[in-house]
């Protein structure tokens, strides 16, 4: 469980009665948002309050009558998922602003200008969320997110998602290293070792991030490594 000072009341109203529940309002905040977390690790009492300023446990025929049962897990999660985080000003606008930079990189990433094939530039999908004035709502799953702002931006920002197909030769020099390096941060189709010593793989990438990918390989072979784009995947 987390220290009283650090929770935020969790509220939820239902039957005429109020609910609140003590909570870490990051991890709170991340659960609604469809995140696996413990329930224990994110409440910092395990009881379910009519009033948690004043230390007011809700009656069993309260939580009865409005949830059909006293079982905390079952109301928490309800609590959480339903009610309202009580987050201070300071608490929300770091939260949004999070939120905003996760959504800008997701599509900096990931996203192309199909005009030119390129990324956009963080600043540029930034200053194009400003102009077409994109909400961020703090309790929706990025993915989701995602799916709003790119449809609120496409009017003035050409995007399109795509993947790219690329063959990657490594110099057995480096091939261990490299092995690694791909594995977690592709997705790799096929690879194999060759009789020099040097490894093949294929292995496909967001199209945002061929610049760095090309880089990594750089980095990683001194120059030495091959890449060659086999296709597009939209």
């Amino acid at each position: 469980m987390i220290p009283l000072d650090q929770a935020v009341v969790a509220r939820l109203e239902s039957h005429g009665e109020k609910f609140e529940l003590l909570v870490d309002p990051d991890l709170a905040v991340k659960f609604r948002q469809g995140e696996k977390i413990e329930l224990e690790d994110m409440v910092a009492a395990l009881f379910i309050f009519e009033n948690a300023s004043r230390g007011t446990r809700a009656s069993d025929e309260a939580l009865n009558k409005a949830f059909h049962t006293t079982d905390f897990s079952t109301i928490s999660q309800r609590i959480i998922e339903k009610g309202e985080i009580h987050l201070t000003a300071e608490q929300r606008r770091m939260m949004i602003a999070e939120k905003r930079r996760q959504v800008i990189n997701f599509i900096a990433r990931n996203a192309v200008n199909p005009q030119n094939g390129l990324p956009h530039p963080p600043h540029r999908i930034e200053l194009a969320m400003e102009e077409v004035r994109v909400n961020i709502d703090l309790y929706k799953h990025l993915d989701e997110l995602v799916k709003e702002t790119v449809k609120a931006l496409r009017p003035i920002l050409p995007i399109k998602f795509e993947e790219l197909r690329i063959a990657v030769k490594i110099p057995g020099d480096y091939a261990a290293k490299a092995y690694g390096e791909l594995q977690s941060g592709t997705v790799m189709e096929k690879d194999e070792w060759l009789k020099d010593g040097s490894w093949v793989c294929v292995v496909r990438i967001p199209a945002g991030i061929q610049t760095e990918f090309y880089e990594t390989i750089n980095r990683i072979t001194r120059g030495e490594g091959e890449v060659k784009i086999l296709k597009q995947v939209y």
